[in-house]
């Protein structure tokens, strides 16, 4: 049986696909950040809109709610759906490589129930949200709303995905992707990216498509999505193993101590230049292990939302 870890509850993943709802899962998942932020040093951030903020000396009258200053005898203004609302774009990198390791909660897998959970996040607090699914080009690309039923449209695009098959030889073109998201997403948005970034070593097109979103003034969160224990750290059994290009569907017949030492190096360079150029580009760059909860992508979120206020 498959268990997400969450805030200390365990949430059995096969009841929830059985039942039919990634959203019920993504609403236990909300609720427990929430729980969890009590016990966290980020205890202090707002999950409820704020519908209304302190009135500042020097700022227009005309939208000071004068109900309120006679309730509470403080000037409070209005603020409105434009003004007060964040736009996100979810983007979610479908390709085959995301489908890795074997079984039912794959790279891809995490990254759709962690999107779930900020899908219900966002909601919650009333701002609006989009959904791109890409692999080699988009597959879907979503208007940025909040109403609930586009929302419950994104549930059902992104149910329909956890339940699909694997479609082997689907590659990334991450670059191409994010910049065509550059232009069709509303500008001063934040864009989430959940991907494991295997673009075919086209490291710079991928930096220039980064830059892009900055340059049309988007603030962006990219979660590089990898299962630490085999990818990163590379722990395999000391005995030979076929190795399967999920994507080209390239075969490697090897003993994988016998290249432990230089894959470690090489993915620990790559991971840190990416990290670097995101943080050169002011980018929130967040190491996701499938492996762990989801706790680290809320926070990660709530985070660069107080900060974009």
């Amino acid at each position: 049986m498959d268990f997400l870890q969450f805030s200390g509850v365990d949430l059995r993943v096969e009841d929830i696909r059985l039942a039919g709802s990634l959203e019920l899962l993504a609403k236990q998942l909300v609720e427990g950040f929430i729980t969890g932020l009590h016990k966290s040093p980020y205890h202090g951030f707002s999950v409820e809109f704020a519908e209304h903020r302190l009135y500042n000396e020097g700022q227009s009258t005309r939208h000071i709610d004068w109900k309120v200053f006679a309730r509470t005898d403080r000037l409070y203004t209005k603020q409105y759906e434009e003004e007060t609302n964040l736009r996100c774009v979810i983007a979610l990198d479908c390709s085959s490589s995301m489908y890795y390791p074997q079984g039912r909660h794959t790279k891809l897998h995490f990254s759709i129930y962690a999107a779930s959970a900020l899908t219900q996040l966002l909601t919650r607090q009333r701002d609006a949200v989009g959904l791109c699914l890409f692999a080699d080009k988009i597959e879907e690309f979503t208007p940025v709303k909040s109403t609930a039923a586009h929302v419950d449209k994104l549930f059902t695009l992104l149910e329909k995905r956890l339940r699909a098959d694997t479609t082997p030889g689907k590659g990334t073109r991450v670059a191409e992707v994010l910049h065509e998201v550059a232009e069709k997403t509303h500008r001063r948005s934040l864009v989430i990216i959940f991907s494991d970034m295997f673009d075919g070593g086209n490291e710079e097109e991928v930096f220039k498509a980064l830059q892009h979103l900055k340059h049309n003034k988007h603030e962006v969160v990219l979660f590089h999505v990898t299962d630490h224990t085999t990818e990163l750290t590379f722990q395999f059994d000391e005995r030979p193993y076929e190795f399967v290009d999920l994507e080209s569907g390239e075969r490697l017949l090897l003993n994988p101590q016998e290249i432990k030492d230089r894959y470690e190096k090489e993915l620990a360079a790559y991971h840190a230049n990416l990290k670097m150029r995101c943080n050169q580009l002011k980018i929130d760059f967040i190491s996701a292990d499938i492996n762990t909860g989801y706790f680290n992508v809320l926070q990660a979120y709530m985070i660069k939302r107080s900060k974009m206020q």
